[in-house]
């Protein structure tokens, strides 16, 4: 962080640049190092730690190897199971225009192929979700928390655990 002395009476005070709190001219006659000693900025020239931007936080968390853990595991669930499943209804929309007489073909009473594969897409995009959530519950979201609670202590200026 780029620093200005400041030359105020006596002594000589190093100023942040970059707060504009440090520009203004102390009230009542009180030097900058007057008002350092009494706790209103840095004390005896000493500057303070610069804050670390949101954008800078972030872009830290996301180069975090916790991060890219967590990123790992969703992309190992998510991936496959959406290629999984994209196959299974398009498997289904083709055998529907393709082999129209296979899907006729009855199973039990009025029930055919084409609407068992059909009730089919609707139990699997049930069990998927169910099995997203539990994948998610076991394998990232504790991790994921973690980066969370770590994130907002950056942004607040406290040391992450």
């Amino acid at each position: 962080m780029e620093q200005v002395d400041k030359q105020e009476g006596t002594g000589v005070a190093t100023t942040p640049a970059d707060d504009p709190w440090y520009e203004a001219v102390p009230s009542a006659g009180v030097t900058y190092e007057e008002a350092a000693a009494h706790g209103a900025g840095p004390a005896d020239g000493v500057p303070r730690q610069r804050a670390h931007s949101a954008a800078e936080i972030y872009l830290e968390v996301q180069r975090s190897p916790a991060f890219q853990e967590v990123r790992r595991r969703y992309r190992r669930f998510v991936f496959p199971a959406t290629l999984a499943f994209l196959l299974w209804y398009l498997a289904y929309v083709v055998a529907a225009t393709a082999a129209p007489g296979f899907m006729a073909r009855p199973v039990a009473g009025a029930v055919n192929v084409a609407m068992v594969a059909g009730l089919g897409q609707f139990l699997t995009t049930f069990l998927l979700t169910w099995a997203y959530a539990r994948h998610a519950r076991l394998r990232r979201d504790r991790a994921a928390l973690e980066l969370r609670w770590d994130t907002q202590e950056m942004t607040r200026g406290v040391a992450p655990r």
